[in-house]
This record gives C-alpha cells, structure tokens and sequence, in this order.
C-alpha cells in the first residue's frame, strides 16, 4: 500500500468516476484504475461498485476512504513540516446547515489568510451529509443544530461516527418573514398563527428524516411546504412572498433588508454548535475558524443574554 494509492482512492470518491479523477489531478485513467485494483488485490476487499455511471464505494471501501483521509492528512503535516523549502498548504473543510455565520466566518479565514498555498472548502448541505463529511474525514467540523426533538437521535449519530459536540450558543425559536407580511408587526407568533402559510425548508436528500431537518417543529403536519436547498433561494422566497421559515433569528447580511425576525411563542430552544472527529487535534487554521464563528455569534442581539455579554 502507497500514498499514491489512497491519494487516487481519495480522488476518485471525491469526484465520483475515474476518469474525472484523472482529468482533475492529471493523472491517466489506467495508472488509477491500476492502483486501486492493486490495493483491492492487496486488501482482499472490494473498494467501489462500478456502473456506467461512475463509481460508488463499498461499505468498506467507506470504512477504507476514512483511514486513508487521515493517513494522507498526517502525511501531509510532516512534508510541511519538515520538508525544508516547501510552502506550507493549509486546508480547511467545512460542512455546515444553511447559517450565514458559519459562512461569514469562513470567507474571514480565507481572506485573512497569508500564506501562498492554501485549500478552503465549503459545502453547505443535508444533516446527513455533515455528520458523514466529518465521520470521513473530508471536512474538518461541521455545523448544526439540537433541540429536544432530534438531540436523542443526532447524539446516537455522533457517536456512532466517533464525533465530539461542542455547543455555540442557544437561541429562542425566530419566525422569519417578509416585512410585508401580514404577520411581520407581531410581537410573538403561535404555531396556529402559521397553519394558513406556506412553509420553507431546506430539503435532506435521501436521508430525509424529521430528526434531520434544519428547522424545529418540523414533524408538525403543515399543509403547504416549499423545500429548497439553498440559502439564495430562501431570502428570495421570504423577501417576496408570504411563506415562512423556522431558525435561530440570527439573520444574515442579505436577510436585514426585507425580512422580519419574530420571537416563536413556544418553549423550545435551539442549540447550535460544530462537530468534529473526537480524535482530532485542531490546527491552527480550524482554530481560527471556531475562534470567528464565536466572536461573529457574539456580536448577535439575540444570542448575547446566552454568552453572558
């Protein structure tokens, strides 16, 4: 086994077929397609399921990808670090649900990074897709929320990927509407008061469960639902028509202009934090990362009582 083979392992889950591997790390199809036969003769297992429309891995080419994500991680970290006269390449991988903090952190990091090499990735995606991103060690942390509904299940998903919580801040229920909204004046909203409005949510994909949502209450029956799977999408949808959105009431950059932040009149709360690979030693660059996201949750009015600010 080489670090060539699970550089190219890597590669080839990542872009879903060996022949855009190829074509994005500029290697040839049969040198790939050469290495990961060798590593499956070699291993005795079966690593990706072949079709015409690209490559899926095996349950243990997924278990396989996880170990190979680290050991070329930690390969990396020597080469920079005691290869003399070789820039320093920093990454960091986020997975995060729909929050402009999360967001706004980032591109702080990147643009406040000096360095000549560097990879930033961010992926704002499922519920599911977070907690596999990190579990496989192709992001870094990722960002989420628990409520009394799905923390008994979420918890059981960490750690059953070996993940760690760490809480940010805890947040009262906010509706989110237009300022045109015939609800928009309210001091408070009940959930009757929302009976007759579309609802907006963000879609799950195939791992669709009220557990997974993003947004509280999501196992209330509603009668109109509008799913989408961008935050875009979302200021367009709120800022326009008369729909609504369940969340934290941080609202991002774009969401000041045209769209009301109304407490929820309901107990519940929301509590949103990152994971991370409870083996994990944080770097620099993802310490700086946590270190934003907290400074930018602070300057928040609805989550400075819970910070002690």
């Amino acid at each position: 086994m080489t670090l060539q083979q699970l550089r190219y392992l890597i590669a080839i889950a990542e872009y879903g077929s060996i022949n855009a591997a190829a074509a994005n790390i500029f290697a040839s199809q049969s040198n790939l397609s050469t290495a990961i036969k060798d590593l499956e003769k070699e291993l005795g297992i079966p690593i990706f399921t072949r079709s015409n429309r690209g490559v899926t891995l095996t349950n243990e080419g997924t278990e396989l990808l996880a170990y190979a994500r680290q050991v070329v991680e930690r390969a990396d970290l020597l080469e920079s670090r005691y290869h003399r006269g070789i820039a320093d390449q920093l990454r960091l991988a986020v997975s995060t649900q729909h929050y402009a903090f999360s967001v706004e952190a980032f591109i702080e990091v990147a643009e406040s990074c000096q360095t000549d090499q560097y990879e930033f990735v961010l992926r704002e995606c499922s519920t599911a897709q977070i907690i596999e991103d990190v579990r496989t060690f192709r992001s870094e942390i990722g960002i989420l929320y628990l409520d009394s509904f799905n923390q008994r299940v979420l918890t059981k998903a960490f750690e059953d990927a070996n993940l760690a919580f760490y809480p940010l801040f805890e947040a009262d229920v906010h509706v989110f509407v237009s300022e045109n909204h015939p609800l928009a004046k309210k001091q408070s909203i009940s959930l009757e008061e929302l009976e007759e409005w579309p609802r907006y949510s963000f879609e799950q994909g195939q791992n669709s469960s009220f557990y997974y949502a993003e947004e509280p209450f999501s196992s209330m029956p509603h009668k109109r639902n509008i799913r989408i799977s961008d935050r875009g999408t979302l200021t367009n949808l709120l800022t326009n028509y008369n729909g609504y959105t369940l969340s934290t009431g941080v609202l991002s950059a774009e969401m000041h202009s045209g769209i009301a932040s109304i407490p929820l009149d309901a107990e519940e709360k929301m509590r949103i934090g990152y994971v991370i690979r409870q083996e994990r030693i944080a770097n620099d660059l993802l310490k700086e990362y946590i270190d934003c996201l907290q400074r930018i949750i602070k300057q928040n009015p609805n989550v400075q009582a819970y910070l002690g600010e």
